[in-house]
């Protein structure tokens, strides 16, 4: 006979508590605890009961049952380590987050927010994987997939449909069918038999992950997991649900830009550096091999407040447009916009020109913006931002055959950057011909291996004399 019983779970964390609190006590997080009813059975209480024994001189607990054929502890010395043989799709992006291809027995999560575009993604996997898939939805029609699959292309006599939301009944349908990958669109929508709680709860997105995931452990059957993101662009449900799984991935872009940037936010086997960079057109995502070329393709050459940034985003080189516009506000307090770059660290940058260039901002309105709806968090684009204000500023412009890398710090300073020698060849490759870099970055670099010419500034205000005065 099953036990119900009424618990509170953390919609945040995944923390369970006795009883209605406004705090949660592990997260501290506000108004998260939800109340949910939970089976208890009798086959989750343990059977057998320790039992001490006396063995040579010592005492050790021993179960009464048997110990059964389950793994036993083994020295680390005698276990080999072998090369995982991967899947290797043919999406060399998802390639190259995944860290080489596809482990047999993973299990993935795919988040973002609707409509950038994971459902899309996967099912072009599907398509052109030339393996069989099953495609399990429990959001759209067998109709509606098939319409967007007409669309994208490819292949779909291995690709299977399941619009099933039962965790049972699918799990048995894939062990029927034994695919060679198994995709869920999406764990929200996913609900167990054996929790009585809507789909989507904490205790659901739990129970179904960790069911999915003894399948994909005992199979060796890959799982993606499609799953939704919340307001403050986190991965909806618990942090248990990321700890299941052994990678995440976080697909971002705008969605009135074409570009869409796939992240890597955990991953059991390989480097959560690595990205992955698609564009959006009419036959689905197409990998784009060359970031650079296309975010630079629009530029106007005898434009002010317009610099170019050489980025990294994870481990990849890429080239950036940064523009900057600097005019008198007529409105009152003067006006700061940033899009795609921090705006608390954009107000430290003013200071810092302020304070050691010498320009007057106080009265000034100030946006900024980083072509081609990027978002940049790397520490070296502070240089190439601090030359698009002085461009807008004087009303000078740039060369656009000058790119920056540099961090810049309170005192003024040009701070050196990481991997350096990864920028200065990604610009030479693009035919740059010149690269603003801190002095301290320059220590052990041959220049002579680049066609390219290396400047080094020191602090902002040599900065403002080369380029400006």
């Amino acid at each position: 006979m099953a036990k119900v019983k009424v618990a509170f779970f953390c919609t945040n964390c995944g923390a369970e508590s006795p009883k209605w609190m406004g705090q949660c006590p592990s997260c501290k997080a506000w108004n998260t605890l939800v109340e949910e009813k939970v089976v208890k059975t009798k086959n989750d209480r343990l059977e057998h009961k320790p039992d001490w024994r006396t063995v040579g001189n010592g005492t050790s607990a021993v179960s009464a049952g048997p110990i059964g054929r389950g793994p036993k502890p083994v020295p680390l010395n005698e276990v080999t380590a072998g090369e995982v043989e991967r899947m290797v799709a043919p999406d060399k992006e998802l390639n190259r987050v995944l860290g080489g291809g596809i482990v047999p027995g993973s299990i993935v999560l795919f988040g973002g927010q609707p409509g950038i575009g994971k459902s899309t993604l996967l099912l072009q996997l599907a398509l052109r994987l030339g393996k069989r898939v099953l495609y399990i939805s429990g959001e759209e029609s067998e109709e509606q997939i098939k319409m967007r699959a007409d669309r994208l292309g490819g292949s779909t006599e291995n690709c299977y449909l399941l619009t099933e939301t039962n965790t049972d009944k699918l799990l048995k349908h894939a062990a029927t069918l034994k695919p060679d990958l198994l995709i869920a669109d999406s764990i929200q929508t996913l609900a167990s038999p054996h929790v009585e709680s809507m789909a989507g709860t904490v205790s659901q997105v739990r129970e179904c992950a960790a069911e999915l995931q003894r399948f994909a452990k005992e199979s060796g059957i890959p799982v993606f997991l499609i799953g939704h993101i919340t307001k403050e662009g986190s991965i909806a449900g618990p942090k248990l649900l990321e700890h299941i799984v052994d990678a995440v991935l976080q697909f971002e872009g705008d969605r009135n830009y074409t570009y869409r940037i796939l992240r890597t936010l955990k991953n059991r086997f390989g480097s959560t550096d690595e990205l992955g960079i698609y564009q959006m057109d009419a036959s689905g995502l197409r990998e784009v091999s060359n970031p650079s070329e296309l975010l630079l393709s629009e530029r106007d050459e005898n434009l002010s407040g317009s610099a170019i940034c050489a980025t990294l985003e994870g481990m990849r080189p890429m080239l950036i447009e940064v523009q900057a516009l600097v005019s008198a506000a007529v409105y009152g307090n003067p006006q700061r916009s940033a899009t795609g770059f921090d705006l608390r660290r954009l107000s430290m940058l003013l200071a810092v020109l302020e304070k050691r260039a010498g320009l007057s901002l106080g009265n000034q309105d100030v946006f900024l913006n980083i072509a081609g709806g990027l978002r940049v968090d790397d520490p070296a684009i502070d240089l190439s931002i601090i030359a698009a204000l002085l461009s807008s500023a004087q009303d000078v412009s740039i060369s656009p055959e000058l790119c920056f890398a540099g961090e810049v710090g309170l005192s003024g300073e040009i701070r050196a950057v990481t991997r350096i020698e990864q920028r200065i060849q990604e610009a030479d490759r693009l035919g740059f011909r010149g690269i603003y870099v801190s002095k301290y970055n320059v220590k052990g670099l041959d220049p002579d291996r680049y066609s390219i010419r290396i400047h080094t500034v020191s602090t902002v205000r040599e900065l403002y004399d080369d380029l400006i005065a």
